[in-house]
């Protein structure tokens, strides 16, 4: 391996090397646990590291990085304790996840890394939202995500290179190609001889690096790092390389030629750089013995202090209290100054005055900049607020989400609009595994706030009329709200920018600019988690939220139904309290809701009363929902679809049981 006449200097040289041989002896120290059975799994990077310990030492320490499982070397070269690593291998309290999560699926913004999920593309965006967070603080800094060649296959690696290289976000995407996904070989991977090739089609440049020569891939970094520094801009680079062991050690290697191995032994990135050093007089025999010495001795003490740590204990209370960031007090105090607006406009101004709070909120989503978004609730903000702030983007919802988490890691809350609820599937991955799991498994809370038009009533047919709420209500670390009143729209959405927690606003498009209400003109917020008795009644409860509180109290006035009709307003988290009480007063339930009945919300308030307020029934809990098929386009199916005339029959059928 040829190292050249680099410009680095002795003591760089040195260091670059025991950077190296930290996660080298520590991963060895390791695989003699894993087989102990003192660990229960490790993802290998013997082999890979240059890349992890070149590129990290390239960047700033106060520069984000976005490691993978094989890139150990990232944590070692932030100088992470060695303690805290083994006892996050252990499982134990002491680590970074409370034993909530493995290996490296963990970050810690003290040392600015910012570990990977399962799923291996989504670190990329966040990587572009940290890097975005530069850009609009004027900050001179660049992000630096690492990925697989597998993981160049999936999705949102195209989300990203395309958001990035539209913004000109300065963020570098770096592609370990290490020659296998699992077992799957380059050649079933991708079909281009190159994998920096793909950044021609992206307008990025991009730039192969051989990933085993320490030497290359740190001054390769630090000139691209200093270059984005001045001119922010993306950057794609492929490092190649090999994985000398299985995907993880329970796999093994029989898929793999000897021939490959022994080929790529040969060009052990540690062994060849010491053979280096020592040509060049820079290292000695002894020094590098006393370099390992000490090494070893980081290694046991770390391990003796892990070691000493006791094992993670919990209890329930204490694993549902981090499901959630810990929320400030909410204001409950609704001013006087009221006006009669349009629930649309309700939103609009709950919008304009987080905006003006908050100084530093962007707002994301396909055409809310100029165009002012289909609905056109954001028209007029670019002129006030900058297109820094309210940003049109690509047709990359899940890159967009993603990006949303990264601005959370440098404090900066933001809003994602999808155009319609319905196109949210296009991001589910980012908001179910990253945004809503993160405090649980280390500790992040991600302010952001993703607004969600659904609902029917609109001849907009099966992708544009979905209430699919239900779908994450299901999913722990969410928090879902679905008002029905332009005041509630408003407190709610203030509301929703001051939780830490991610937050799913889901706003009835059919209400826009049908429904007007009061509503204090001046900010003012309303609990999450509160529902309110939207009419008050003695006969039967009425459990419902969105279009179909209306529904219900227009039919009860018409009829004159003396019906308790409880806005949930807040699906999760549910105010139990107000079901509770309700129940206790009418005896007699409906739940009612314009999402489909099979899994709907309905159903989970039904077992709750059930379970725990069975004896004050006089009558079965009645669910009505819509039908159980997507949404129909044409207004006379629509009709059938959605539960109007049904909503009627049970009433009475509630009423003379």
């Amino acid at each position: 391996m040829e190292y050249g006449k680099n410009n680095l200097s002795k003591k760089r040289l040195i260091q670059l090397y025991e950077g190296m041989k930290r996660p080298r002896l520590i991963e060895e120290k390791m695989l003699s646990l894993l087989r102990q059975g003192k660990i229960s799994k490790w993802f290998s990077g013997i082999g890979q590291e240059a890349i992890s310990v070149g590129c990290t030492m390239a960047l700033d320490e106060d520069e984000f990085v976005f490691p993978m499982h094989r890139n150990l070397g990232v944590f070692t070269s932030r100088n992470i304790p060695f303690d805290r690593l083994f006892a996050q291998w252990q499982g134990k309290a002491a680590g970074f996840t409370k034993g909530r999560d493995r290996s490296f699926h963990f970050g810690t913004l003290d040392y600015n890394v910012v570990g990977m999920i399962s799923h291996l593309g989504p670190q990329l965006s966040l990587a572009s939202g940290v890097a975005l967070g530069h850009l609009l603080n004027k900050q001179k800094k660049v992000a630096l995500a690492f990925t697989g060649e597998g993981g160049t296959s999936e999705g949102e690696f195209h989300e990203a290179l395309n958001v990035a290289a539209v913004w000109n976000l300065p963020v570098i995407f770096a592609i370990e190609n290490n020659g296998y996904g699992l077992s799957t070989p380059t050649s079933e991977q991708y079909k281009c001889e190159h994998l920096a090739d793909r950044g021609i089609g992206y307008g990025i440049e991009s730039k192969i690096i051989d990933g085993n020569n320490i030497v290359e891939v740190y001054e390769s970094l630090t000139k691209i790092i200093k270059s984005i520094r001045k001119n922010p801009r993306p950057f794609l680079i492929e490092f190649k390389t090999f994985r000398r062991r299985g995907h993880e050690e329970a796999s093994g290697t029989k898929y793999v030629p000897q021939e490959l191995m022994d080929f790529w032994e040969k060009k052990d990135p540690i062994q060849n750089f010491e053979n280096y050093l020592l040509e060049e007089g820079i290292l000695s025999e002894s020094k590098i013995e006393e370099i390992e010495k000490s090494i070893k001795a980081e290694i046991k003490a770390g391990l003796n202090i892990a070691n000493s740590n006791e094992m993670v204990t919990s209890d329930i209370q204490a694993e549902l209290n981090d499901v959630y960031a810990s929320a400030p007090e909410i204001s409950d105090i609704i001013p006087n100054n009221k006006s009669q607006v349009r629930y649309i406009d309700a939103i609009t101004s709950g919008l304009d005055q987080a905006m003006q709070k908050y100084d530093d909120l962007v707002l994301m989503g396909q055409d809310i900049a100029d165009y002012g978004g289909v609905f056109k609730i954001t028209d007029g903000f670019t002129d006030k607020y900058g297109k820094g702030r309210v940003r049109n983007t690509p047709l990359c919802e899940s890159a967009i989400i993603g990006i949303s988490m990264g601005l959370s890691f440098l404090g900066i809350r933001s809003m994602v609009e999808m155009q319609f609820a319905d196109f949210v599937t296009c991001g589910f991955n980012q908001i179910v595994n990253n945004l809503a799991k993160v405090n649980y498994r280390w500790g992040h809370s991600p302010n952001v706030v993703i607004r969600m038009p659904a609902g029917g009533g609109v001849a907009a047919g099966p992708f544009h009329s979905q209430c699919n709420e239900a779908w994450f209500t299901k999913v722990p670390g969410l928090k879902v709200v679905f008002p029905s009143t332009p005041e509630d729209a408003k407190g709610l959405l203030l509301a929703s920018f001051e939780d830490p927690s991610p937050v799913l606003f889901f706003e009835h498009k059919a209400l826009y600019r049908k429904l007007e209400g009061e509503m204090p003109e001046d900010y003012f917020t309303i609990p999450i988690g509160k529902a309110k008795v939207a009419k008050a009644g003695n006969s039967c409860s009425i459990i419902t939220y969105g279009q179909a509180v209306h529904w219900a109290t227009e039919y009860c006035e018409a009829e004159n139904i003396d019906a308790e009709i409880i806005d949930l307003r807040s699906l999760q988290p549910l105010d139990y309290d107000a079901i509770a009480a309700t129940v206790k007063k009418t005896n007699r339930v409906m739940l009612l809701h314009e999402d489909t009945m099979f899994g709907g919300i309905g159903a989970e308030i039904a077992a709750h009363i059930t379970e725990h307020l069975f004896e004050h029934l006089d009558a079965p809990v009645i669910r009505i929902a819509s039908l159980d098929t997507p949404i129909p386009f044409a207004n006379t199916l629509e009709e059938i679809f959605l539960p109007i005339a049904r909503m009627k029959e049970g009433i009475h059928k509630l009423l003379t049981y």
